[in-house]
């Protein structure tokens, strides 16, 4: 049995804070590999599967008179990546949202002294 995961602790030092900030970097990046990866396969599967794979099954069907095989070659893979560029677009703003949130809250941190040294800096230098 695990046991249940706490939120890190705020960074304390000036590097603590730079590794924080690279952490959550990188955990953007990752995120937006996966939303792509997720919906390039997508329109993968829709594009070449629907449209030259499965034609020939798909085929039995029909929109509009046409075969359905022959509409998700010519139509439906085009479709399908208009809706996939609103997805993405729709989630990359909630992730940036989230991220900008994140790194907002790091960066009040150094602002308003709570990173241990940061307060020396803005003291004037001794005549």
């Amino acid at each position: 049995m695990s046991e249940p995961s706490h939120p890190p602790a705020p960074p304390s030092t000036d590097a603590e804070l730079d590794a924080a900030i690279h952490a959550s970097i990188d955990r953007y990046w990752r995120a937006n590999v996966a939303i792509m990866a997720v919906l390039l396969t997508i329109w993968g599967v829709v594009g070449l599967g629907c449209g030259v794979l499965w034609a020939d099954w798909l085929n039995q069907f029909a929109i509009g008179g046409l075969p359905l095989g022959f509409w998700f070659a010519q139509q439906g893979s085009i479709a399908t990546f208009v809706v996939i560029i609103l997805v993405y677009a729709i989630l990359l703003n909630r992730l940036d949202a989230r991220h900008r949130d994140e790194l907002k809250r790091l960066h009040a941190l150094r602002d308003d002294g709570s990173i241990a040294g940061v307060d020396d800096r803005d003291e004037e230098a001794p005549a």
